[in-house]
């Protein structure tokens, strides 16, 4: 198995493409489901986002069913048959209900860019942890070839362990998605830069073994352009909490808008001053 040494890494691939937004609508339908009047609309709120702007919807239909329902994940793939330039994202365990929608979806003609493989246990609070190598790999190996069957991506949700990059890419996965909670609370300065360069360094290993890098967890308005400048190579976030936070203050177009500014202000490149000639 190649194996990647972080304290040599090579070079990346030069970065030409900018990071794309995925909104997660789960803390929309977390509302809906307080009450029994089917408001907020999760189908209307994914419409919104895309008239917005972004470049696609995350949903992760837990089997408890504390938020996404399993009618949402039909109704958005149907309205994502409007977006055809956007994506349509479904996270999950796919030891669970995952590779149900994955099965079904493509039995009914439905879009399915992308799903991104989730370790959680069913009654877990929210994700925490990435996929643990190799004790999972060849547990993981048949779920992604039949993903790609279908002709769905497959993303591996991924702590930044640069080490660990070789064998998701064993096993037959696209990209990885890092689990970013531990940038967004580090702790102090010294901590918050430490963890970075971690960040930093498994992105380059994945580079290495040409696996694309999504991230999400816990990214907001006030660390997402930072954390995108140390690793412009990041091709997707996946961003919900927040941002629906933002959206109950701000409007749905308004709360997109302000994330894909960051995203663009991670992008823009600071030029030299240009000196003044001053007339005599």
């Amino acid at each position: 198995m190649t194996t990647f040494s972080p304290s040599a890494p090579k070079a990346a691939p030069e970065v030409n493409h900018k990071t794309v937004l995925s909104v997660n609508v789960n803390k929309v339908a977390l509302l809906r489901n307080t009450r029994h009047l089917d408001i907020p609309s999760v189908t209307r709120a994914a419409e919104l986002c895309l008239q917005a702007g972004a470049h696609g919807i995350t949903v992760h239909p837990r089997p408890d069913e504390r938020h996404i329902r399993p009618a949402d994940v039909y109704e958005i793939a149907a309205l994502m048959k409007d977006w055809p330039h956007c994506e349509f994202n479904i996270e999950g365990n796919p030891f669970q209900n995952l590779m149900h929608f994955v099965r079904d979806l493509s039995a009914r003609g439905l879009p399915l860019h992308q799903c991104t493989f989730v370790p959680d246990s069913e009654d877990q609070f929210t994700s925490d942890h990435g996929w643990n190598f190799p004790d999972d790999a060849e547990r993981l190996k048949p779920l992604i070839e039949q993903a790609h069957a279908r002709g769905v991506r497959v993303s591996l949700f991924m702590d930044p362990v640069s080490e660990a990059m070789a064998a998701a890419k064993a096993v037959g996965a696209d990209r990885v998605e890092f689990y970013t909670a531990s940038y967004a609370h580090p702790g102090s300065a010294a901590e918050k830069k430490g963890v970075l360069s971690r960040f930093v360094l498994a992105g380059k290993a994945a580079a290495v073994m040409n696996l694309g890098v999504n991230a999400g967890h816990d990214l907001n308005r006030d660390n997402l352009t930072a954390f995108l400048r140390a690793m412009p190579g990041v091709r997707e976030v996946s961003i919900g909490h927040a941002l629906i936070a933002d959206a109950l203050e701000l409007g749905y177009s308004a709360a997109v808008k302000d994330y894909l500014r960051c995203i663009d202000e991670a992008f823009i490149k600071v030029l030299p001053a240009t000196p003044v000639s001053v007339a005599r």
